[in-house]
Formats: structure tokens, sequence, C-alpha cells
């Protein structure tokens, strides 16, 4: 059956635009909030999520080419790195959790490690300037103050 690996991979978006909607209907809105209120962004989003489930589902490629399985496989890190970094964000604070997790995500894209570590210091370093110091947003803080 051609596309069959598409038609599920719709269907998972399907159901994860329901379960979106869902929990956007949860969240509690205080008696002081913009016209919209919390719950549209999610909504929309979710919309936007099974609109293209929908156009994968009718729509699947003949036959999709799947890359290697080790190409599969550091995809599957990446997303650990991310939910690691996700878990270590309130422990460490952002400039420490976003160097590890840049320098990671670097390194896998084909940098050498030195320039990895480089690279993932300086953009850390650089999104806390630019959000914390220049704009004034509250970054996490770690054991350290930044």
């Amino acid at each position: 059956m051609s596309g069959k690996s598409d038609r599920l991979l719709g269907i998972a978006g399907i159901l994860l635009a329901a379960l979106m909607v869902w929990r956007a209907t949860l969240i509690q809105e205080s008696f002081i909030q913009d016209p919209l209120g919390p719950k549209a962004f999610p909504i929309v989003i979710a919309i936007v999520i099974a609109i293209a489930s929908a156009y994968i589902i009718f729509r699947p490629d003949e036959e999709p080419l799947w890359p290697p399985f080790g190409r599969i496989a550091e995809i599957g890190l990446a997303v650990v790195a991310m939910v690691l970094y996700a878990q270590f964000l309130p422990i460490a604070g952002f400039v420490v959790a976003t160097a590890f997790a840049s320098t990671y995500l670097t390194w896998r894209l084909g940098t050498p490690p030195i320039r990895a570590v480089v690279a993932g210091i300086v953009t850390s370093v650089g999104i806390y300037a630019v959000f914390h110091l220049i704009l004034g947003l509250s970054l996490a803080r770690g054991p350290w103050g930044f």
C-alpha cells in the first residue's frame, strides 16, 4: 500500500491537534486578559497541524524515501537533547543549559568539537545578552544567577 507511512503520520498529527485543542480548553483564564485569551494561540497552531495532517492523509507520497537508520538515530538523539535541555533549564539556568544543548546540536550538524563548544558558548551568551540584558526578559536562573 503506497503512502502508508505518510497516512500514519497524518493520523498521528490529527490526534496531536485534537490533544492540543483539548488541553488548550483546560487553560485557566484570569479576569484580566487580552481579547483573545490564552487559549487562542495553541488552538490556532492545532488547526494548522490538523490541516497539514489532513493534506498528508489525502495526498501521501507514492513511495517516500526514508533516511538510513543512522540518520533516524541522529534525529532521535537530537529530540532527546531537546527534552534534556527542557528538564535541565530550571536547574542549570539558561546560559549553562543552552550552552550544552547548542554545543551538542552544533557538533552533530558537523562542526568540529572545539568549534562546537565555542559556538555553543557564543550562542548561549549572545541569546542571554539580547533577551535578558537588552530586552529585559526573564530567563531561567541557575545556581550562579544566570
